[in-house]
């Protein structure tokens, strides 16, 4: 393990999303965590009410509406600072016509 190692992710702070990207954020946080599960239960966890290592066990395999709001918070802010990115890179993000 790299010991001196000094995460240096890109400055989003200056990046204001629209209203429709913003709403955008709870949909892509849900998909995040609904990712993170499937990786997780194809490894061999389920759910416990603790995290064991060893057990593979976390109380985090529930759907996401069912987390903690600090659970939530997570999976919201990794969204958020992905959508902020792709717009600081010069991206545009737009919604097809249904």
């Amino acid at each position: 393990m790299e010991k001196n190692y000094r995460p240096t992710p890109i400055d989003t702070r200056d990046v204001l999303l629209p209203e429709n990207l913003l709403k955008l954020t709870e949909r892509i946080a849900e998909n995040v965590h609904d990712v993170w599960a499937v990786g997780r239960m194809a490894e061999g966890w389920t759910y416990g009410p603790v995290k064991d290592a060893e057990k593979k066990t976390t109380p985090l395999l529930l759907p996401y509406r069912d987390l903690p709001e600090s659970e939530k918070e997570y999976d919201r802010n990794t969204a958020l600072e992905t959508l902020k990115l792709i717009v600081k890179m010069g991206y545009v993000i737009k919604k097809r016509d249904a």
